[in-house]
């Protein structure tokens, strides 16, 4: 199977997310019954990649998935260096709330293409809306790794799961070579 060229926002009167399965029992819960809500509330917006043929209900298998929110941190929760050039009230940060990859396109460099989007996307809004750094709560220790691969830090742990960051600035040098 193979996808289409471009992430775009869930939809699910043409995605069909009851297909998609990551092999985390999580994320597939989160793309099959709360992604739409979580939009339609307002709280976070969920990209999609789908796959170039429809199924038989004439859905568009989901391949990859990011969703992303606005959030904020204590600046206690920062590395001493960082922390100390900051205010101390809540620092606006981006989340990337979930990304995940259908297993069936494991092993086929989708994770990457997915994180690189997600990153891009956030560089652009951060263009209008400015945060600090982009978190991301690891669910497991192979996403840990996975993240720093793409130089996240661990930041702290927060409700059981360790958070990571990126600052934007960081992101701002992999997207304008500075």
């Amino acid at each position: 199977m193979s996808w289409t060229k471009e992430f775009i926002e869930l939809d699910k009167k043409q995605h069909d997310r009851a297909s998609f399965d990551c092999g985390e029992p999580e994320l597939n819960n989160f793309i099959q019954t709360q992604a739409a809500k979580h939009m339609q509330a307002g709280i976070s917006r969920t990209m999609v990649l789908p796959a170039l043929l429809p199924l038989p209900n004439q859905k568009l298998p989901i391949c990859a998935f990011y969703s992303i929110a606005p959030s904020s941190i204590c600046r206690d929760t920062l590395p001493a260096a960082m922390a100390k050039k900051l205010p101390k009230y809540p620092i606006p940060v981006f989340l990337l709330a979930q990304l995940a990859v259908h297993h069936e396109y494991h092993g086929n460099g989708l994770g990457k293409v997915s994180l690189v989007k997600a990153l891009k996307y956030l560089w652009q809004v951060n263009a209008h809306m400015r945060a600090y750094a982009i978190v991301v709560d690891c669910l497991s220790p192979e996403a840990e790794s996975f993240y720093t691969k793409y130089g996240f830090e661990v930041l702290c742990e927060h409700n059981g799961r360790v958070r990571m960051f990126i600052p934007m600035k960081t992101v701002g040098q992999l997207f304008e070579g500075r």
